[in-house]
């Protein structure tokens, strides 16, 4: 489970999810810089991460993520940002949006998502090198997403668990066959 945490700060207050298993990816963040492009290897490799393959882009599991359900979703090639995506890179990349919202809707039931990217160090991206969407889950309070006790290792035996199903809606979301589940959000 996620813990919100309400922080006071004079009379207004900010909710922070508190995600202690990310904290090997934080304060390892300079080695795995140092260790290559993740999002590079999981394009050359069979990456056990990787939950769904199209002709320009993939979609990945996040490896710490801030929900269950964290997705990632990068074009094939190397690149730093929007602009430097082919139109075609930047279409799949939509769609996979779409297909992987309809899969988590399905798969997770979850309330709503944040949707988005962080364009360079100063915005926020972990791995500004290669550009990549995120997508993650939402519950309300997000008390039922990850258990607080979790340590990376439960997190990653987690999200391996998810990724057959998750693959298999996100193919399904992807066709044209009239099949797919409609994603309503804002539901309580």
């Amino acid at each position: 489970m996620s813990i919100t945490l309400k922080i006071k700060k004079r009379k207004t207050s900010i909710m922070a999810l508190y995600t202690p298993w990310r904290m090997d990816y934080i304060t390892g963040a300079i080695d795995n810089k140092e260790s290559g492009c993740f999002m590079c290897r999981a394009v050359k490799s069979n990456d056990e991460l990787v939950v769904y393959r199209g002709d320009y882009c993939i979609v990945i599991m996040n490896k710490y993520p801030y929900n269950r359900g964290h997705l990632l979703i990068a074009p094939k090639r190397h690149v730093p940002g929007i602009v430097d995506l082919t139109d075609e890179e930047l279409m799949e990349c939509a769609m996979l949006i779409k297909a992987s919202t309809c899969a988590l809707t399905e798969l997770l039931k979850p309330v709503d998502f944040n949707i988005g990217v962080n364009v360079g160090r100063i915005a926020g991206a972990g791995y500004e090198e290669h550009v990549h969407f995120h997508i993650v889950p939402r519950w309300n309070g997000d008390v039922n997403s990850i258990p607080i006790k979790y340590t990376l290792d439960a997190v990653i035996n987690d999200i391996k668990g998810l990724i057959p199903e998750l693959s298999k809606l996100i193919r399904r979301c992807m066709s044209n066959d009239g099949n797919s589940p409609e994603v309503h959000t804002n539901k309580s």
